[in-house]
């Protein structure tokens, strides 16, 4: 957004990926009139959910509906997960398991060494 600009970031497509349409299609973000619609509206650029997977919507739908909105101002939601490291218990690839000091082996030869201590 930055090396846009903010008049090129207001004027992209911004669709709606929590209410899709029976056609496929998403409703373009915002409402008009006293529109009713099924879920709490999340709105990415277009281009942006086209590059999203069935996963990464449903997710970024539930992290918005998560934070129910109550105030005045909508609530901001990540629309992608922050990815979890393996200083934080997350996995990253490979066969990793922690040692008896609660260190993280991720090299198969650390893990075959330490066996019988884990």
């Amino acid at each position: 957004m930055a090396e846009k600009g903010l008049r090129a970031w207001v004027k992209e497509n911004w669709v709606d990926i929590a209410n899709k349409k029976k056609d496929g299609s998403y409703p373009k973000c915002g409402r008009s009139g006293g529109e009713k619609r099924k879920n709490y509206p999340k709105c990415v650029p277009a281009a942006k959910a086209r590059g999203m997977s069935k996963g990464q919507k449903r997710g970024a739908v539930a992290r918005k509906q998560a934070v129910s909105n109550t105030g005045p101002k909508p609530a901001r939601a990540a629309t992608f997960a922050k990815r979890k490291t393996a200083m934080d218990g997350g996995y990253i690839g490979g066969s990793i398991k922690s040692n008896y000091d609660g260190k993280i082996l991720s090299n198969p030869s650390y893990v075959k060494y330490y066996k019988g201590l884990i």
